[in-house]
């Protein structure tokens, strides 16, 4: 996959069984990975088992801590955003406001990441931004409305981005080079090793194609 060599490529929230397969992907794609995460433990045995990442400790939801992170490596191609969790259950009336601070997390995480970022994103010559959402967001539940309205947010968040591609290259009248990208599952497990392959796969579709598309793992 030579779309990928030689790209910089943040897993954002990357300690996870998702984050640990796209470190794989895209690492033997050619891509330059630096792996973003809060658990010091957890990084280093993510570089242990993929030898060339780099990992970076931060917490994303620290605004301060996100723009030191973009000065200390730059600008990069691409951004997966692997920020997440879930909490519910108990109907409308068991929805907390705990839980939704813990769940608001992964909105704030994005937001953050994606505006830290977004000028180096803009500026390459071929550049993708990914988040992982929810099939809930087309039947939410009762018992799991704070995770539905905070992924309804997030993917608000993430169109916004991708018109903001959109708009700078109309405005510099130049093509569209940059594209935001929306992963639907139901549930990512048995599904991450698929998100890493269509995420590194956006580097071979021109960026009009994607920019600003809803892609669901289970049918695509």
């Amino acid at each position: 996959m030579t779309e990928l060599t030689g790209r910089a490529v943040l897993v954002a929230g990357a300690t996870s069984a998702s984050g640990l397969a796209a470190t794989r992907v895209l690492t033997a794609a050619g891509a330059t990975v630096i792996a973003a995460g809060r658990d010091r433990t957890r990084l280093d045995a993510l570089a242990t088992a993929v030898p060339g990442v780099r990992v970076e400790e931060c917490d994303l939801t620290d605004e301060d801590g996100v723009r030191a992170l973009a000065e200390r490596i730059g600008a990069v191609d691409g951004v997966l955003h692997l920020v997440g969790g879930w909490r519910g259950g108990g109907g409308l009336a068991g929805q907390t406001d705990a839980d939704y601070r813990v769940l608001e997390a992964s909105l704030t995480a994005l937001r953050h990441v994606s505006r830290a970022f977004d000028a180096g994103l803009r500026a390459s010559d071929a550049s993708r931004q990914a988040i992982v959402s929810s099939t809930v967001i087309d039947r939410p539940l009762a018992g799991g409305a704070n995770y539905a309205a905070v992924k309804a947010a997030s993917e608000a968040w993430m169109r916004a981005v991708a018109q903001g591609f959109a708009k700078d290259a109309r405005d510099r009248g130049a093509a569209l080079a940059a594209a935001g990208v929306i992963f639907r599952v139901k549930a990512l497990a048995g599904l991450e090793d698929a998100l890493a392959e269509r995420f590194a796969g956006l580097w071979s579709a021109d960026a009009t194609a994607v920019n600003g598309t809803v892609v669901d793992l289970a049918v695509a």
